[in-house]
């Protein structure tokens, strides 16, 4: 061993053992991870004005405070981005410039502020005029009405579009009355908008249809007449906590639209407004979800991070008790899935579930009493399949809307789940994984970019076109394919070889990675590089650890942790409708996973580099 592979060697383990110290130390007092997700511009102003809109004297200091944050908080262009390391787009800006109009005196107090934000938007949408605006706006999410009208939505609550009898003309008609329907119907009647929207399709149809009822008269009136079915269905799905996916925009969204209405004293007003006063960060922010404490725990786990023998049935516990074990009230998804948090407003989806089902793999290397609640979870995910091969997000067979298709990072984390527990389950169950695993490796196959690259569902790049992440993606799938490939359930080499000449060929010019070509290098980015490579190279032909492209980005990445940089989140993160999140846990999860991969490699008879 030379002297370079010697020091090499000494500050890979150096920055392994301080990722994990740090890793440890961010955990709870019950052991588990919570995280903290980044304050956002956008849950703030829609916090800020479903509060305005409730109409409450005790909600005043709640208001000013997110306004005080907001103007703190713009970007040196005049607009505003998803989080403080975001840069400005069109939807944040509107709702921030919505909320100084909603509040009384605030467009007045905070003048300059809305002055440089409405230049912003001109420069964007041509003119503050609410048409053009709302093409603009509608244009960023093209058929997918999720988001689109909510934000529409909220600038005729505030005013932005003129008087009201003007103003919801603005403002599509979201065909809130198909939420009577049988749920099983939903896929089937192709409704505008995603899975996880319904409260959002209610409330603001409902809001639109209040003050702009269809000229239509058997609309109208099938309208009029499932007014109050609707409103008890959304009464239903709301958490016992008020909050709606645990989200602030969604939840200030149905908030507003209800008090808009007048229904000032509704319980799902009054819960929802409770949710919103609880949230709310003492620096006057609002994050854009509670936390994903399960996703971190699990992420963390997964990681690597060498655990005491006797906190591992704690966990392992923690875990179970997070699974839902009845029918999920709001997506009437069935018992075994688990959600991001253990907070109430979670719903089940693919990738939670997948990261438990690893996690508890992890956890207990043996069959033992989980193996009932394994196998119901394995059960989900495999029911979950859709007929193309795919994993989506939480419901099976809705279609091509974002987070509701199939997408191939929640694909072969499904395989990675199954694989790790296909040798301890029922024969019968073995056999649904194994044609499980054929359908999914056909669907990477299928959506395998010609560079050999793989686009992700739920990760993105704010500078990359459309917003995309293949670095996250192709990372991801190559981890996931390498499961496959020790299983010799199938052969994937030919897909596997592809995506890692894309992989050694994206790298950075400084050594590490980015989502986007030519991009910042990210710690998060650089070290899911230098995981799926660690992962790979006990079954590729090529000796990663020695390879310089794999030697490049683990410098990269131990010299961001011997210095401290490797704390620096990054907004990779897409939330529900392309909102950029960061984590604060992330750089230090995926950096303990690709230095504990790394150290793997190492010969554990002579210390050398294999």
């Amino acid at each position: 061993m030379t002297e370079t592979d010697s020091s090499l060697r000494a500050r890979l383990m150096a920055a392994r053992d301080k990722a994990v110290a740090d890793l440890l130390a961010a955990r709870s007092s019950e052991g588990h991870w919570v995280g903290e997700l980044s304050s956002s511009a956008l849950s703030t102003a829609t916090a800020v004005c479903a509060l305005s809109l409730a109409g409450k004297a005790e909600h005043s200091s709640l208001i000013r405070a997110g306004l005080r944050w907001l103007a703190e908080h713009a970007n040196p262009d005049g607009g505003w981005g998803d989080t403080d390391r975001s840069i400005s787009n069109i939807s944040t800006t509107t709702l921030v410039w919505a909320a100084f109009g909603v509040v009384p005196g605030a467009a007045k107090q905070y003048a300059r502020v809305v002055e440089r934000a409405e230049q912003w938007l001109m420069q964007r949408a041509g003119t503050l005029a609410p048409e053009p605006l709302a093409e603009a706006i509608a244009k960023r999410y093209g058929k997918d009405r999720t988001f689109s009208v909510p934000i529409l939505t909220t600038c005729a609550l505030a005013g932005r579009f003129g008087p009201a009898e003007q103003a919801w003309r603005f403002v599509p008609q979201l065909p809130f009355e198909l939420a009577g329907l049988p749920h099983q119907w939903y896929s089937a009647v192709k409704l505008p908008v995603v899975s996880y929207a319904l409260p959002a399709l209610i409330a603001i149809g409902r809001v639109r249809h209040h003050f702009l009822p269809t000229r239509n008269p058997i609309a109208r009136a099938v309208r009029n007449r499932l007014r109050n079915r609707t409103l008890d269905i959304l009464t239903d799905i709301q958490p016992a906590n008020g909050g709606f996916l645990e989200a602030t925009p969604l939840t200030s969204f149905v908030t507003m639209s209800l008090a808009g209405m007048g229904l000032l004293d509704h319980p799902v007003t009054k819960r929802g407004v409770e949710f919103l006063k609880n949230s709310a960060r003492p620096d006057g922010s609002w994050p854009i979800d509670t936390n994903l404490g399960t996703w971190v725990t699990t992420l963390s786990i997964n990681a690597g991070v060498e655990l005491a023998e006797a906190e591992r049935p704690r966990l392992t516990q923690w875990l179970l008790d997070q699974q839902y074990l009845v029918e999920h009230p709001y997506t009437h998804a069935a018992p075994g899935g688990w959600a991001w948090t253990n907070l109430p407003g979670g719903v089940p989806d693919a990738d939670d579930t997948a990261g438990a089902l690893v996690a508890l793999r992890a956890l207990s290397p043996s069959i033992d009493q989980s193996i009932t609640q394994v196998s119901t979870g394995i059960v989900w995910l495999l029911n979950l399949q859709n007929r193309d091969g795919g994993i989506p997000t939480f419901c099976r067979g809705w279609g091509a809307l974002p987070f509701d298709r199939s997408g191939a990072d929640l694909t072969a984390h499904a395989l990675r789940a199954w694989l790790a527990w296909r040798d301890l389950v029922a024969a019968d169950l073995r056999r649904q994984i194994d044609a499980a695993v054929q359908r999914a490796v056909r669907f990477l196959a299928a959506t395998q970019r010609c560079d050999g690259s793989w686009l992700p569902l739920w990760f993105g790049h704010q500078k990359s076109p459309d917003d995309e992440n293949p670095l996250y993606g192709t990372a991801n799938v190559l981890s996931g394919l390498a499961t496959v490939q020790q299983s010799a359930v199938a052969d994937v080499t030919h897909l596997i070889d592809r995506g890692v000449n894309w992989l050694l060929a994206w790298q950075q010019a400084d050594g590490g990675w980015s989502g986007a070509r030519d991009g910042e290098s990210s710690v998060e980015e650089t070290a899911l590089a230098i995981t799926a490579l660690a992962e790979l190279s006990p079954i590729h032909p090529s000796s990663f650890i020695l390879h310089p492209s794999f030697q490049r980005g683990l410098q990269w990445l131990i010299e961001r942790v011997e210095d401290g940089r490797c704390r620096e989140p990054s907004p990779i993160g897409f939330y529900f409708a392309r909102l950029w999140y960061y984590e604060k846990l992330y750089p230090a999860i995926f950096a303990t996973g690709a230095l504990t991969r790394a150290a793997s490699l190492l010969s554990p008879e002579h210390g050398q580099l294999r």
